[in-house]
């Protein structure tokens, strides 16, 4: 029974963990989970002509110094609409897997779902 109680606590624990968001800095520690990152939109890109067409929505300090970015890759921009233009200068939080790139964490949202605008 104690065993059972310690198990519960343990599964509650870690509920409320996976919930709960991390800053950017923070991220860094959290490469290949998923989590949630919430920070600034501080600059923005859409790099049309590069492979992939990325959208780049970097967060904290803009780019080369950025802390986190969200990646969005052209193939799922149309489900986002216009990013670079509607989430500039606002306070996001991206759920998904975090991954590192050139030393800089980083999330790709495939779905807006990820994003939130808080």
């Amino acid at each position: 029974m104690k065993w059972a109680a310690i198990v519960l606590v343990s599964l509650c624990s870690a509920l409320v963990n996976a919930q709960s968001s991390i800053s950017t800095g923070e991220a860094k520690n959290h490469v290949s989970e998923n989590a949630t990152v919430c920070g600034d939109v501080a600059s923005t890109r859409y790099v049309r002509r590069r492979r992939g067409s990325p959208t780049f929505l970097n967060l904290d300090k803009p780019y080369p110094r950025q802390v986190f970015t969200v990646v969005i890759w052209g193939s799922d921009r149309s489900k986002f609409g216009v990013p670079e233009e509607t989430l500039d200068g606002r306070h996001i939080c991206v759920t998904g897997p975090i991954m590192l790139h050139r030393g800089v964490a980083e999330t790709v949202a495939h779905a807006p779902s990820q994003i939130k605008v808080q």
